[in-house]
């Protein structure tokens, strides 16, 4: 019991470091889950790492203003976001271009443009913190500012949830009945440049979607209903935090990649043990062909 308890819990109830990095964790479960859940529905699984990637110039110039400030690089990513989302939609309605090919030149861009504003103001250790980020130095500033976010998109979710529902699985009829449309798409978006520059503080701006990815792609092989792959993403989420951080711990090893492969793991496990599409339920449902009593005769 002892020695499940030092690998379970003391680190923590020892390590400060260590509850805030979990604070933060399942904040941002509670906040990118379900958001991630959308993107899988909405077809628009690659947009979240594309503005994840878009946000880099916005923290760039941030980080040049006022250095590794937390509110002004949040800032900057979150107008970098917008700005990067904003584009795309315009030049996909002006030029015909799809809008995840449009997004994908201007994520291009913008990551390659981010990158050189930080290397050639910052250094090496600047440029690794911005992309990877440190979950384990987050302050208190960077826990108000998570939980606000997750907070926000909770009850942005909760007012929206019909119509952004309805959009996701029958379009024109939204915008028919003036049930959707543009403003639920706007909204969303806003709500993913947010959670994705929270995830940022944590977790860096290339492991950033990660957390809000794949537990959502994982609950799609547990459930049918909307309402159950969300409590399943989120749970996974959690899930994912927590071993990823303790793992992180005791093997001495980066904690962001170590929550994102945690949640790779789940994703993995579910691909082969879904209960709903899974690759062993799937076998199972088959049906097998049986040769006729007659014809062994």
């Amino acid at each position: 019991m002892s020695a499940l308890y030092d690998f379970l819990a003391a680190p923590f109830a020892d390590f400060a470091f260590m509850r805030r990095a979990l604070v933060a964790c399942l904040a941002l479960s509670l906040g990118a889950g379900p958001i991630g859940v959308f993107l899988v529905l909405r077809r628009m699984s690659l947009m979240g790492d594309a503005i994840s990637h878009a946000v880099l110039p916005g923290v760039a110039v941030g980080y040049l203003i006022s250095g590794l400030s937390l509110w002004a690089m949040s800032i900057g990513g979150v107008a970098a976001g917008l700005i990067v989302a904003l584009l795309a939609g315009l030049t996909s309605r002006a030029t015909g271009l799809k809008e995840d090919a449009s997004l994908a030149g201007f994520y291009l861009t913008s990551l390659a443009l981010g990158v050189l504003i930080v290397s050639a103001a910052g250094s090496s250790v600047d440029l690794l913190h911005i992309l990877f980020g440190s979950i384990l130095a987050v302050d208190d500033q960077g826990l108000i500012f998570v939980a606000g976010v997750a907070t926000f998109t909770m009850l942005t979710l909760a007012a929206i949830f019909r119509p952004l529902v309805l959009e996701c699985f029958d379009p024109v009829f939204a915008r028919a009945v003036g049930a959707g449309g543009g403003w639920v798409h706007a909204v969303f978006l806003g709500l993913v440049v947010l959670n994705l520059v929270a995830a940022f503080q944590a977790l860096g701006t290339l492991m950033a979607v990660g957390l809000m990815m794949l537990p959502a792609l994982a609950a799609r092989f547990w459930s049918e209903d909307i309402a159950g792959i969300v409590a399943v993403a989120t749970a996974f989420a959690v899930a994912a935090s927590v071993v990823g951080l303790l793992v992180s711990f005791h093997a001495e090893i980066a904690s962001g990649p170590a929550i994102v492969l945690t949640a790779a793991t789940l994703y993995v496990v579910s691909i082969l043990a879904g209960s709903r599409s899974g690759l062993l339920a799937r076998w199972l449902r088959r049906p097998h062909y049986h040769e006729p009593q007659e014809a062994k005769r």
